[in-house]
């Protein structure tokens, strides 16, 4: 089997509820979607969600490397041999991201097809469905309780709250939230780096009472040490997300004791294949792993999923990223319900009605 043709879509996509964090406001998404045809008909799709803080990259920088690059690079290729063409991408690409990602999730999406496989089965089927939390920005207090209320009445049972730009109200949200919804869902903090050391612990030990599941990168990327100090000096497990953008950073923070969990983001990676040595450290360091995402379409979204179910130590995630999008074309590749996500029985990543993009 070769690859046969190779095509490109933008998808400019707004979110029905923009949302607030830490570093950024975010009111749409642009993701930019990679179609692969084999000669012998199979498709492979993948996803990229470029975003300028978190990959580094621009929509774009995908399409001018999708042109420059990787046409060159897979056309007549075969699309088996994964790792050789990932190893080849990183001589181009200097850091991984949602480029080297798109390429890694369509080639796994046309080996599972020929396999007829669900993705999730083939890269390992630890499980058949996961949990996931929901996320709510940076809004006013009242506004945090109405969407909890919301997200509850809807089945979720994980809510994941965002904070790190103002103390107080961080602190007021997350016991406002158990003092009026009780102790019947988790509760997560992400704090996007907005801590520095004395706040994160500060934050934790004002809440001891609301029973925080995880509080996730509370201080910045750049200070491995702070990061770490927050990780000895708190009860809560410390996840590492922004910190984790490559395998070197997990065997890092991971050797050295700095964190409890880790976040992985394909997008964020570089994709599946580089997301398993990544598990791996986390395995081997003896870490839980949480599977996360950027604002990415359906398709992206269903990536996330396969791998999150592929591994025992996977046992959490976060892959809400397509729920607030507006026109987003994909759709079936899995179910929700009460918050529990599961993948369909389609072959690959699930995407059958092909016929809805075009150029």
């Amino acid at each position: 089997m070769k690859i046969r043709e190779i095509e490109h879509y933008r998808l400019d996509m707004e979110l029905e509820v923009p949302y607030t964090i830490a570093y950024e406001t975010v009111t749409h998404a642009t993701n930019i979607i990679l179609k692969l045809i084999t000669d012998t008909g199979i498709i492979g799709w993948g996803c990229a969600a470029p975003d300028a803080v978190v990959t580094g990259e621009s929509p774009e920088d995908v399409v001018e490397t999708i042109d420059s690059v990787i046409m060159d690079m897979l056309l007549g290729q075969s699309p088996f041999q994964i790792a050789r063409v990932i190893d080849n991408l990183k001589q181009y690409v200097p850091q991984p991201s949602s480029a080297m990602a798109m390429v890694d999730m369509a080639l796994y999406d046309i080996m599972a097809r020929q396999a007829g496989l669900p993705l999730y089965q083939l890269l390992g089927g630890f499980r058949h469905d996961i949990a996931t939390s929901i996320t709510i920005g940076i809004v006013s207090v009242e506004e945090t309780l109405e969407q909890a209320r919301k997200h509850l009445l809807n089945g979720f049972s994980i809510i994941k709250l965002k904070g790190g730009l103002n103390l107080a109200e961080d602190i007021e949200k997350v016991l406002k939230l158990r003092q009026t919804y009780g102790q019947d869902f988790v509760l997560r903090f992400d704090a996007n780096q907005g801590y520095s050391f004395s706040q994160a612990v500060e934050f934790i030990d004002s809440i001891k009472s609301a029973n925080l599941e995880i509080i996730e990168q509370p201080t910045s990327e750049k200070k491995d040490a702070r990061l770490g100090r927050v990780t000895q000096a708190v009860a809560v497990p410390v996840m590492a997300d922004e910190s984790i953008k490559s395998l070197k950073d997990a065997f890092r923070l991971a050797s050295n004791d700095l964190i409890d969990m880790i976040n992985i983001k394909l997008m964020k990676v570089g994709g599946i294949l580089e997301s398993q040595h990544i598990n791996s450290v986390a395995k081997a360091a003896g870490m839980e792993v949480m599977i996360g995402c950027l604002d990415e379409s359906a398709l992206g979204i269903s990536a996330g999923l396969h791998f999150a179910l592929s591994r025992a130590n996977i046992e959490y995630a976060d892959l809400d990223g397509n729920l607030d999008l507006v026109n987003d074309p994909f759709s079936g590749l899995f179910h929700l319900k009460n918050g529990i996500l599961s993948p369909s029985d389609a072959p690959g990543l699930g995407y059958i009605d092909e016929k809805r993009l075009t150029p």
